[in-house]
């Protein structure tokens, strides 16, 4: 004996017939069909594992409108708000670190110029006192000159007074020893003036 089993799964009706043998029940054929079907008691083709149905469509339509929607006034604005506020953030930190290289460089350039002109500065005062130096040199060397000669010619004038000073005593002995000396010779005391004129003549000769 056959019993009909008819499940509903949606709009889906399944329908399984089994058979009674020695009072068990074996499983002898198992189909759905559709109602619409015209012959309800054939199975029918069932639905198709690739097609989609039109519930998943509509589905996955709305699903993919939701997501557009949310992408287009919500999501995708506030990603555009994040990326334009990075590009900003980036690009103002590149332009100040540009202004910082260029304040660095101007700041460089005048830190050079500076050194240069202090460089030119002090190359100024050397040679100032340089030639400071150098003036004051000459004239110290000029005094101490004008010093020398003055005390040269000093000394010579104490020598030839000290000269004049001894000749004149040697003078004078020598025309004391010339006139006793003649006088003892002759017995006569020559004349002073004569003997100390020959004794300087003679001096003087042999000087030159």
């Amino acid at each position: 004996m056959l019993t009909a089993v008819v499940i509903r799964s949606g709009e889906v009706l399944q329908v399984r017939l089994v058979s009674a043998e020695e009072g068990k029940e074996v499983d002898l054929t198992e189909c759905s069909f559709e109602p619409e079907a015209s012959n309800p008691t054939e199975c029918g083709p069932g639905p198709s594992p690739i097609i989609p149905e039109m519930k998943e469509l509509a589905w996955g339509a709305g699903s993919f409108i939701v997501f557009a929607l949310l992408m287009r006034f919500f999501l995708f604005p506030r990603l555009k708000k994040g990326m334009d506020s990075r590009y900003n953030s980036i690009r103002e930190g590149h332009e100040n670190a540009e202004a910082t290289r260029t304040s660095a460089r101007s700041e460089v350039a005048q830190y050079d110029a500076a050194v240069v002109a202090a460089k030119a500065e002090a190359a100024k005062v050397v040679d100032a006192a340089r030639a400071t130096l150098e003036t004051e040199r000459q004239a110290a060397i000029t005094a101490a000159n004008a010093r020398i000669a003055a005390q040269r010619e000093a000394a010579m004038a104490a020598a030839d007074a000290a000269r004049a000073a001894g000749r004149s005593q040697v003078e004078s002995a020598v025309v004391d020893v010339v006139s006793s000396a003649v006088e003892i010779a002759t017995g006569k005391r020559p004349d002073g003036s004569a003997v100390s004129r020959a004794v300087a003549d003679a001096m003087s000769a042999g000087v030159r």
